[in-house]
């Protein structure tokens, strides 16, 4: 078995030398390696978004900006609006939880008395049924002074 292999390496704007390789023989497909181009290997990698606007001047009296800024202002308050009302469904919610456990725990005290109350009963009920019960062959016959059985 003989395996060929072929390896393409690109540049890509991060300065991230990637590597393809191809194996024929193998039948597996491989994943690229990223390999850093620089020996040092370190530098943080720039998120797409912030690539193109490292250099750019920003006017802050354009309109452009002036309506980035209203736009952001109101997404930030959107989400503060949002988290405080999400507190308040969950703090909403504990108190309801929390509710239902008191009432949960009442009834349990109650079953448990209940049932405290129904075994004590069951005990005396089972206990007089032995008393009252005489085992087999004790049996006692009174018998009449003139010889007949009553």
């Amino acid at each position: 078995m003989s395996k060929t292999s072929q390896q393409n390496t690109a540049t890509d704007a991060n300065g991230v030398s990637v590597i393809h390789s191809q194996a024929h023989a193998s039948g597996l497909q491989q994943v690229p390696q990223l390999v850093p181009v620089s020996p040092g290997g370190g530098g943080k990698a720039v998120p797409p978004s912030k690539q193109g606007k490292k250099n750019s001047f920003v006017d802050r009296n354009s309109d452009e900006y002036r309506q980035r800024r209203e736009r952001n202002n109101m997404a930030v308050k959107k989400s503060r609006l949002k988290s405080k009302q999400k507190a308040q469904d969950t703090l909403q919610r504990v108190n309801q939880l929390k509710e239902e456990n008191e009432r949960l725990e009442a009834k349990i005290k109650l079953l448990t008395k209940e049932l405290s109350v129904l075994k004590d009963l069951f005990l005396e009920h089972a206990h007089n049924l032995a008393d009252n019960v005489q085992p087999v062959g004790t049996e006692t016959t009174t018998t009449n002074p003139e010889g007949s059985a009553q």
